[in-house]
């Protein structure tokens, strides 16, 4: 588990910029946390006053604020601040649903989710007033890197006062080998995916006898297996279940058939059920 001792968010002068602002200011302090705020674009006397009359109405930053103020291509600039400083998570504005053309070819926070080097979380519900963290969905589908994803969610949890995690075990139909063409066949599916949810329900359980118990003081944790396509029903299911936080494994390398016939993250990316986060 990597701690956010390093936060970095991107700042564009736009209608969202206080409150993204505001909630940038309330995760690094929630994390103890330095804020390095990175504005592609010139520096000027007009912006920098701009910057600091926001701050000032932000809550009080109780860490080390840097402004970064650098001209170039924003991915290019956000990329190479997140190595030169050290980040350990960088904070994007995202849209909730990106129309057809930014799906093929990229906004800039989808850039920056798969090339950043750091953990990335997407926001779709910025706002200045802070609005509680009740419920955080976290993968815990089989994977090398899930085990690192479920005890960043279990820190994320802390710092946020969240009270309850969901840990979804996400299966493919294609590890069910049963058809259903009759009731024999009906009643063989049914016990083939209670046993698989036995399965994947106890490699979760071992996954979590090694968090520490102060971690999980004043949790709530749930499992929850689901049978379908991966990255697409996790993304349904914390829509369904209205959580304030999806936490997922940080994708393979994509290529453009990836965004072509999207797979896993790209699920997600194309239409946020809720702000995600991203572990790396």
């Amino acid at each position: 588990m990597h701690s956010f001792d390093k936060i970095l968010i991107g700042i564009a002068f736009s209608p969202n910029i206080i409150a993204n602002i505001h909630e940038a200011v309330r995760l690094a302090n929630m994390f103890n946390s330095e804020l390095v705020c990175v504005h592609v674009g010139e520096k000027t006397p007009e912006k920098e006053t701009q910057l600091e009359e926001i701050f000032e109405k932000a809550p009080d930053l109780h860490s080390k604020k840097t402004l970064v103020f650098q001209t170039g291509n924003p991915v290019d600039v956000i990329l190479e601040t997140c190595n030169t400083q050290n980040i350990d998570l960088l904070i994007l504005g995202a849209l909730q649903k990106e129309n057809i053309y930014k799906y093929y070819v990229g906004s800039i926070a989808r850039i920056l989710t798969r090339k950043a080097p750091c953990s990335v979380l997407l926001l779709i519900k910025h706002s200045v007033e802070r609005v509680p963290c009740k419920h955080i969905v976290v993968n815990g589908l089989q994977d090398p890197r899930t085990e690192e994803t479920i005890q960043t969610s279990f820190y994320v949890s802390q710092g946020l006062s969240c009270p309850k995690i969901t840990i979804v075990e996400e299966v493919t139909q294609q590890e069910i080998h049963a058809k259903a063409n009759d009731d024999v066949s009906l009643r063989k599916m049914k016990i083939e995916k209670e046993r698989i949810s036995n399965r994947e329900e106890m490699r979760v359980k071992d996954i979590l006898t090694h968090i520490p118990e102060d971690n999980k003081n004043g949790i709530s944790i749930k499992t929850q297996s689901i049978f379908g396509k991966r990255g697409y029903s996790i993304g349904h299911y914390a829509r369904v279940v209205r959580a304030d936080l999806l936490i997922m494994n940080a994708p393979n390398k994509t290529t453009i058939l990836d965004r072509l016939f999207p797979h896993d993250m790209e699920y997600i990316l194309s239409e946020l059920p809720t702000d995600v986060l991203i572990v790396k």
